[in-house]
């Protein structure tokens, strides 16, 4: 006999909290969310590591099952949005039926601010391996003006 019991850790999203890349939001969500609704979500969260050099900023993005041709990426300023779009496979029906599916389809859409605003000119963005990797340069001159008070 299967059991039904869904093991859940609530601390889980307290423990990888990191203030500079996490929202407060995603906290709650997973903090309060239902479990037996965990796995029915229409959409997955997107996973990015963002580093950061004095030149430029080295995002990679994890998007796996996605064709290059259905990520679009976008750069005005100082914000990133990626946005890619996970398209269901028709699967070819042999008589066989369906027991359990657990990949997503749909739209994955991520979105953040970085502290100096990119050269769109000079960014470029390649796929490979379910990773997207964008190496976006810094533009120049962009620093900030310090004010003397008066």
């Amino acid at each position: 006999m299967a059991s039904n019991l869904i093991q859940r850790d609530p601390f889980g999203g307290l423990a990888r909290f990191d203030p500079f890349i996490t929202d407060i939001d995603d906290i709650f969500r997973d903090f309060f969310s239902m479990p037996a609704l965990r796995g029915r979500e229409s959409t997955q969260r997107m996973r990015v590591d963002i580093a950061e050099t004095e030149r430029s900023y080295l995002v990679k993005a994890e998007i796996p099952g996605v064709n290059k041709d259905d990520i679009k990426v976008s750069v005005d300023g100082n914000r990133v949005s990626i946005n890619a779009e996970v398209k269901e496979e028709n699967v070819a029906d042999d008589g066989g039926k369906l027991v359990r599916s657990e990949r997503i389809y749909g739209q994955q859409y991520r979105s953040f601010t970085l502290p100096q605003e990119v050269d769109d000119a000079a960014a470029q963005a390649r796929y490979q391996d379910g990773v997207l990797e964008l190496t976006l340069p810094k533009k120049a001159g962009t620093g900030g003006k310090q004010l003397a008070v008066q």
